[in-house]
């Protein structure tokens, strides 16, 4: 038994390596946001929309730096020059966050969806597009 869970770990490692990093990433985007919520504007619970704005591109960009030097040293284990990978972590990262965007529009907007489920299906489709574009795009082999 102890065996069949070994092999299915280094089977599926790069996967929960994924899982792992991409949940210690939401924990820092999330406490960057917080932080310059608490910073920036007094820890309002009602932001304005330009410090939605301020707060949104803080999370994104925290996130954006920390999962290039996990995913790269911890998931996909490049030996790559960042000159090279860098750029095109960022663009990869830019197309899902448009997705995110155009998701939670016609999800939520135009559909109706609740908030939270649009949020959730959004979420999904951007944890696998980030996997997809990291292990063909950036960090090929």
């Amino acid at each position: 038994m102890l065996e069949k869970i070994k092999a299915l770990f280094i089977k599926y490692q790069e996967i929960i390596a994924y899982l792992i990093v991409g949940g210690l990433t939401t924990v820092v985007s999330w406490l960057a946001k917080f932080l310059a919520n608490f910073v920036l504007f007094g820890n309002t619970l009602y932001p304005t929309k330009f410090e939605n704005l301020v707060l949104s591109i803080v999370n994104w960009t925290a996130g954006v730096i920390f999962a290039y030097f996990t995913n790269r040293r911890f998931v996909f284990k490049s030996h790559e020059p960042m000159l090279k990978e860098a750029p095109k972590f960022v663009l990869s990262r830019v197309s899902t966050l448009i997705l995110d965007i155009v998701v939670m529009q016609v999800l939520n907007v135009m559909l109706g969806v609740n908030l939270w489920v649009a949020t959730v299906i959004s979420a999904v489709l951007v944890i696998i597009g980030n996997y997809v574009f990291s292990k063909l795009f950036v960090f090929h082999k």
